[in-house]
């Protein structure tokens, strides 16, 4: 198996984001902490207090363990008890300006040996945005961007992987979707190694693409303590969703990951108000309307 050329890959986007968030960013760059752990090592990148990002992290981790956590077995109850690799990226980026969205990517890799039998690979990843006073142009750059990065691989995939995001990144105990979507796949074997690896390039390069221009849209734009406070409110739903559903959180923390680095996904600020309502026809209400899945590419093109 080519576990080489997956780490080139995966090291060189973590090298190719940082530098596109901090020339964005335009002053702060990324400290970096190289760890070895007791499955491997990784190295977590952190940007904190920018002029734009008030934290953005970038982290790589490569592991090896004795046996599959039941987080990563859940789907593929055959390959409980087996031997393991994964390595992969992931990222977080929380603005400061509470009119630039928040935004989550990730690719990774996955091998199973099974006693007895042969290695099982797939990969996984994707990339979901998180408005706190969405822009009808902002989604529809993101889910184009979407579009066209699955588009050389059939005309079915942005379709398929854009369902599954939705259905992925919903806050079940709310009711509503985490954000706007975008892209979201596991288990993915379906092609050749080689397409498979190729598709998570340019999903991890598709990333940069389809976040940036909107960050640099709405980095400027004039903001007062109600829509911070807003900002801070609506971080707690990524809190949520991240300690409650995510399958990543709980495979780091059942693997015996690095925690801090698992948890640097947490916004550095957040604010929680008991039965909190929005004022009815206030821009905070209008949130509302955007956490549900919705063909965003049909309605606003």
């Amino acid at each position: 198996m080519h576990t080489e050329a997956v780490l080139t890959v995966l090291k060189n986007l973590q090298n190719q984001i940082c530098a596109a968030l901090e020339q964005e960013d335009g002053g702060a760059v990324f400290a970096r902490k190289e760890w070895t752990g007791k499955l491997g090592v990784g190295e977590t990148r952190v940007l904190k207090n920018g002029a734009v990002f008030e934290q953005a992290g970038v982290n790589f981790s490569h592991v090896k363990g004795s046996k599959m956590p039941a987080s990563a077995t859940a789907h593929r109850p055959e390959l409980a008890g087996a031997a393991f690799e994964a390595m992969g990226v992931s990222l977080v980026i929380h603005p400061k300006n509470p009119y630039v969205p928040t935004s989550h990517a990730n690719v990774r890799f996955f091998i199973a040996y099974p006693e007895g039998g042969e290695p099982v690979w797939w990969f996984g990843g994707g990339f979901d945005l998180t408005p706190f006073y969405p822009f009808e142009e902002d989604i529809l750059h993101w889910h184009t961007v979407a579009r066209d990065v699955c588009a050389p691989f059939g005309e079915a995939v942005y379709p398929e992987f854009k369902k599954w995001c939705d259905e992925y990144f919903y806050l079940k105990h709310r009711g509503e979707t985490r954000g706007v979507g975008g892209l979201f796949f596991d288990d993915l074997n379906r092609w050749d190694f080689d397409t498979c690896l190729n598709f998570i390039k340019a999903v991890g390069e598709g990333y940069i693409g389809a976040y940036l221009p909107i960050v640099a849209k709405r980095k400027n734009t004039p903001y007062g303590e109600r829509e911070r406070d807003f900002q801070l409110y609506r971080r707690g739903r990524y809190v949520e969703f991240n300690l409650v559903w995510d399958r990543g959180t709980l495979f780091g923390l059942q693997s015996g990951g690095r925690t801090e680095s698992i948890l640097m996904s947490m916004p550095p600020l957040v604010r929680f108000e008991y039965q909190y309502v929005p004022e009815e026809g206030s821009p905070e209400a209008r949130l509302n309307e955007f956490l549900t899945a919705r063909d965003w590419l049909s309605e606003m093109q």
